[in-house]
This record gives C-alpha cells, sequence and structure tokens, in this order.
C-alpha cells in the first residue's frame, strides 16, 4: 500500500509541476499577481509531494519489501541498515528520483526563502526551476519507475553491489546530486533574467549564493569519491580520469569560473553576457554527466545503467534545456551590454583570466572524455588515458595557481602591478624557498613535487597576505583588531585559496614520491620497503555479517622503531559472488603507509602489495578546507541582504 502511495504521489508531483511551470511564467508575462503568488505554495507541495515518493521508496528498502523489484534488485535481508537505505539511491531508477528531491528541494527553497527577490523575477525562476522538474519527473515515470511490483516475490534479494557498500559511497551520490542539480539554480536565474531581459549587479547578488552552494556539495561529492577509491579499491590511487570522473569534475571546474564570474557581474556590471553562459554551460555539463553515466555510450566501471532508450530520453532533456538556453542567450544579447570599465591591469581583467583558464581546462577533460566514443564512430578503437589528460589539464592549473594570489590582490577597474608584486615578495620567497628544499631533499630528479611544492605553497602564503594587506597600516593591534572585523567572505576566500594550495601539493607529493612494493610474502619473513620493515603475521578467515573476509595481520617497524599493525581484507558478497578488496592505511600527516592482501601463492605464502604514499592526507585536507571556505562565504551577510536598488529596479521593468 505504502508502495502505491509513494507511485501515486509522484504522478501528483508531476501535475503539480506542469501547474507550477505554467502559471507563475503567463502570471509574469501578463503581470498577474495572483497567477505569480502560485508559484510558492505550488513549490512547496511539489516538494512534499515527492519526499513522499521517495521516503515511501525508503521505506520499502528498509522493511525489505522484495515485492518492489528495485528491492529485490538491490537490496538483500542481511545487508546492514546504512546500505539498506543508500541501496535506495544505489542503482539508476531510485538515484534519479533522489535527483527529483532535490531538484524540487532547491525549488522549495528559492520559494521559502526568496521574499527578497523581485516578483516577477521570482515568479520566472520557480517556473523554470519546475520545467526541469517536470522533465525529470517524466524521465522516472515514463522510463525508471522505481515502484514496479513483481507479481511472485523471492524469498531474497540479489544485494546491493558489494562496491557500493561503504561509507565513502553512501554519502558520496547525495553531495554529487545536491551540487548537480544546486547547479539548476545558477541555470534557472540565468533563463528567468533572460526571459526578464535584464542582468545587473543584484541579479549577480542573487546568484552566487546558489553556485557557492553546489559548488560546496560538488566539492564535497568528489572528495568523498577520491577518498573511496583512494581506500577501497586497492590500487592506491585517488583519481583514474574515468568518464564519470570527469563528468563531476567538468561542472565543478564551470561551478568554480561561475562563482568568480558572478563577483564581477556584482561589483562592476560587467561579464553579464559571459556570466549568463556560463551559467548555461555549468547545468549543460551536469546533465552531460547524467547522459554519461545513464546511456551506456561510454565504457565506465561507475555506470549506473546502459540503457539506450533511456540514454535518448536524456540527450533530448539536455537538448531542449541547453540549446533552447543558448537561443534564449543569442536572442538577448543586446540587453546584457556591460556598463563598467575596467583597464588591461585590474582584478577584472584578473578573474577574466581566471574563467578562460577554468573553461578551457573543463572542455580539454570533456574532449578526451568523448574522444573514444567519437574515434569509434568513425570506426577506430582509441584509449585516452591518465597520461593525455595530466599532459593536457596540467598547464592550464599551473597557470592558474601562478597568477591566483596576483589577481586576488589587484584592485578594480585599474591597478599598478608593481604594488601588489611587491606586497607578494615574501610569499614568492618563500615558494621558491620551499621549492628549493624540496629538490634539494628528493632523491629522484622529478620536477613534479618541487614545482607542486612551489605553487601550493604560493597559493597558501599568497592567501594569507591577501588577508594581512585588508589591515592596512599601523599598529599590531589595530591590525589584528581590523581583522577581526573582515566580511567573512574574505576569510573565506582565504579558505578556499589556501586549500586549493594544499591540495596541489599533496597530489604532487604522492605522484612524485609514492613507493609501491608488490612480492608474495612469506608469513613470518619480514621484508623491506623504503625506511620500513613489513611482515606478514598471519591469515586468517572471518564471517562478517553479509560477506566473509580473508584477512591479513601485517606489522609494520619504521626505521625509528615505531611498530603499527594493519588488517587488510579480501571480501567475497555470497549472493553476488563478488570480491572487493578492503586496503589497510595507516594514516600520517606527511605520508600514508597502504597495504593490500592479495591471492593465495604456492606454500602458503600471499601476494602482498606495499605502497608508501606521501602527502596524501593533504589532498582530502585541502578539499575540507576549500569546502569551509566556501561555507563560510555562505555565512556572510551580504549574501543574506537583499539589493534593495536592484530589486525595486528589477520590480518595474515589463515583461517582454
Amino acid at each position: 500500500m505504502i508502495t502505491e502511495l509513494g507511485h501515486f504521489a509522484l504522478i501528483l508531483a508531476l501535475g503539480v509541476a506542469v501547474v507550477q511551470m505554467i502559471v507563475p511564467l503567463v502570471g509574469a508575462h501578463k503581470g498577474w499577481r495572483g497567477w505569480m503568488d502560485l508559484a510558492v505554495p505550488a513549490a512547496t507541495i511539489q516538494f512534499l509531494l515527492v519526499l513522499a515518493s521517495f521516503l515511501a521508496l525508503t521505506y520499502a528498502f528498509v522493511t525489505s519489501d522484495f515485492s518492489v523489484q528495485l528491492v529485490t534488485l538491490n537490496s538483500h535481508s542481511a545487508k546492514p541498515m546504512l546500505y539498506k537505505v543508500s541501496g535506495v539511491w544505489g542503482n539508476h531508477e531510485g538515484s534519479m528520483l533522489l535527483w527529483v528531491l532535490i531538484v524540487s528541494l532547491f525549488g522549495a527553497m528559492a520559494a521559502w526563502f526568496g521574499g527578497n527577490l523581485p516578483q516577477r523575477l521570482k515568479a520566472r525562476v520557480l517556473a523554470v526551476q519546475s520545467s526541469i522538474a517536470v522533465a525529470f519527473l517524466g524521465f522516472v515515470l515514463f522510463t525508471s519507475n522505481p515502484f514496479i511490483r513483481i507479481a511472485q516475490p523471492p524469498f531474497d534479494g540479489r544485494d546491493l553491489n558489494p562496491l557500493l557498500q561503504d561509507p565513502g559511497l553512501a554519502f558520496h551520490p547525495p553531495f554529487l546530486y545536491l551540487g548537480y542539480v544546486g547547479l539548476s539554480m545558477a541555470f534557472s536565474f540565468a533563463v528567468a533574467a533572460l526571459i526578464e531581459g535584464r542582468i545587473d549587479a543584484a541579479w549577480g547578488r542573487w546568484v552566487r549564493p546558489w553556485t557557492l552552494a553546489a559548488w560546496i556539495f560538488l566539492t564535497i561529492g568528489i572528495a568523498l569519491g577520491s577518498w573511496w577509491a583512494y581506500y577501497e579499491l586497492g590500487w592506491g590511487g585517488f583519481w583514474f580520469w574515468d568518464p564519470v570522473e570527469n563528468a563531476s569534475f567538468m561542472p565543478w571546474l564551470f561551478a568554480a569560473a561561475l562563482l568568480h564570474s558572478a563577483i564581477v557581474v556584482e561589483k562592476r556590471e560587467s561579464l553579464k553576457s559571459w556570466t549568463i553562459l556560463l551559467a548555461i554551460l555549468a547545468f549543460g555539463f551536469s546533465l552531460i554527466g547524467t547522459f554519461i553515466v545513464r546511456s551506456g555510450v561510454i565504457t565506465s566501471v561507475h555506470a549506473f545503467a546502459t540503457d539506450p532508450e533511456r540514454g535518448v530520453f536524456i540527450l533530448m532533456i539536455l537538448a531542449v534545456f541547453t540549446g533552447g538556453a543558448l537561443t534564449l542567450f543569442a536572442a538577448r544579447a543586446s540587453s546584457m551590454e556591460a556598463r563598467g570599465v575596467f583597464g588591461f591591469i585590474s582584478r577584472e581583467s584578473a578573474l577574466v583570466a581566471n574563467n578562460i583558464l577554468l573553461a578551457v581546462s573543463s572542455f580539454v577533460v570533456f574532449v578526451g572524455t568523448i574522444w573514444p566514443l567519437i574515434g569509434e564512430i568513425f570506426g577506430r578503437k582509441i584509449s585516452v588515458g591518465a597520461p593525455f589528460f595530466e599532459a593536457a589539464f596540467t598547464p592550464f592549473m599551473v597557470v592558474l595557481a601562478l597568477i591566483l594570489p596576483v589577481g586576488a590582490m589587484l584592485p578594480w577597474k585599474r591597478a599598478k602591478l608593481g604594488r601588489v608584486i611587491k606586497q607578494l615578495v615574501p610569499a614568492f620567497a618563500l615558494a621558491v624557498a620551499v621549492g628549493a628544499l624540496v629538490w634539494a631533499m628528493q632523491t629522484g630528479k622529478t620536477a613534479l613535487g618541487p614545482i607542486g611544492m612551489f605553487l601550493g605553497t604560493w597559493l597558501v602564503a599568497g592567501a594569507v597576505v591577501d588577508v594581512a594587506s585588508r589591515t592596512g597600516r599601523g599598529s599590531l593591534s589595530n591590525r589584528v583588531s581590523r581583522l577581526t572585523r573582515l566580511p567573512r567572505s574574505d576569510w573565506g576566500k582565504l579558505a578556499a585559496h589556501a586549500g586549493f594550495g594544499i591540495t596541489v601539493m599533496g597530489i604532487s607529493g604522492l605522484m612524485a614520491w609514492s613507493i609501491e612494493d608488490i612480492r608474495v610474502a612469506e608469513v613470518g619473513q619480514p621484508f623491506t620497503v623504503a625506511n620500513y620493515e613489513v611482515t606478514l603475521m598471519d591469515v586468517t578467515q572471518e564471517q562478517g555479517p553479509n560477506y566473509m573476509s580473508t584477512m591479513a595481520e601485517i606489522r609494520v617497524v619504521s626505521d625509528g622503531g615505531a611498530t603499527t599493525t594493519l588488517y587488510p581484507e579480501k571480501r567475497v558478497y555470497p549472493v553476488q559472488a563478488m570480491p572487493t578488496t578492503e586496503a589497510a592505511i595507516a594514516n600520517g600527516f606527511w605520508r600514508d603507509i597502504y597495504v593490500v592482501i592479495g591471492d593465495p601463492q604456492q606454500g602458503g605464502a600471499w601476494a602482498v602489495r606495499t605502497f608508501i604514499k606521501p602527502f596524501a592526507n593533504w589532498i582530502w585536507a585541502g578539499t575540507i578546507i576549500m569546502s569551509l571556505g566556501g561555507l563560510l562565504s555562505l555565512t556572510d551577510r551580504r549574501f543574506r541582504v537583499a539589493a534593495g536598488a536592484g530589486k525595486s529596479r528589477m520590480q518595474g521593468v515589463p515583461a517582454e
């Protein structure tokens, strides 16, 4: 009964979404206040109906209702409760329902917290957002219904993919979807502004919080996926340049560019057309990611579905929304004339360079991702792997890292470059010193480590100098007092830029100095890896809640005498007859010791892989700091205060 109610609620939500898509839009065009006001209750009702549907599906998973086909295919009665719940979105149908839930949630939040928006703009934003919900509700109901019943339910289910039965993967998809769908709000604001025919500083202020929230969620989601790949898959890496990984990375890059571009619109009323275009492309690439994951056109270990029918439906959604928005963008080009004029050396110019580097690097990733598909169309098998992406993508990030501290300190409109460079001399000297020290200490001749450490130090030190420069001159106590009064967005920028620098150091250190040892190890016979003595002490068989485990006990002794005991596992999930690798990691500030137990060998020996991973945790520490920086900026009072003048101006703009 609850399953049927969930299905019925989803059908009702589609009806409400259609009303919300049409009525407020007509009301905004005609100037009918009552029709525009309908958008707010409709958005709330739509969200509550989709939430009821999602809770009904969750109830079916939690109670192991195997009369529901989706539960049978993706759950098991012996599965831990966390993975019963995460099983709701650990499949195509359930994940699309989560997608729709988040679309309706963002629409409802815009209705609840958009009291400072001009009425016509608000009505149009909610109508455009509801049109996205209509498309995906139709997709779920007509091609991916999660509530299909089985006439003769089985005794038990087929279990969730064992690789997804992990805390990192339990929370990775929701955060990614919050990021993907969060960009739909920036898209809705962009299209609404194009319909209205007006983009000004107030619009830039309104769109930035939604973009910032989406960027934060995407950052957390990507970091969780990277962390999971590092400790769960047993290969010792954190990024594989897989098509699905790229699918989340591309909109993240566009969202970062959009954030910086919206600042220029808000502060200087420049880059209007570029900002609108970035908002369209950011959400467009989110839809491209959805298409890649669910169409089967590109092979990936992360793919949810390989049904061409579903792929065509998503491609149609992509064509309608992105193509329609770009057409409207072309038609409204004359209304996006920039007001602010700026010199070649200015913060505006630095942000333009920032945007170009981020956008072009995203297109580089896109080309590398789809190139195998293009080759296949023309009858050629082409493989594009990490070497291509690292060679083509890295130069853009190096240039971005070099200009970021300088650009962040340049004044608006016109600037004297020499004055800013003079302030950054200590930061540059420190970065050079760190790079030189690393070069002198490393045993190999690779330049990756020293260059990465130089760039990371330059970013962190530059961010600190930027904040310190805002305190002006005077006594230490006065400067500290001014620091405490700085806006939260300034502190958020410091954290985000410094977090980026820390991540750069972590990636370069891990890639430059990682040590890997693969061998057949005898029980009780020590062997040496770098400065560590490693001994396979024992291997035992253990029984988990829904798996069987081969667990090794491995002792690691450092040259200083410190002893660490690690317990790597190989698990087998009987229901799906699928093995997984559970690496054991001794985390440290400077390095990780990472061990994996392999298959048994002749004579009672075992295959053992040992990695020494320098600076590994700096990667995720940096992403956490970046996310906290975004969150700190999001709490800035200026994001919560309406642009009163802009509101009054836009309120009186006639519909066109």
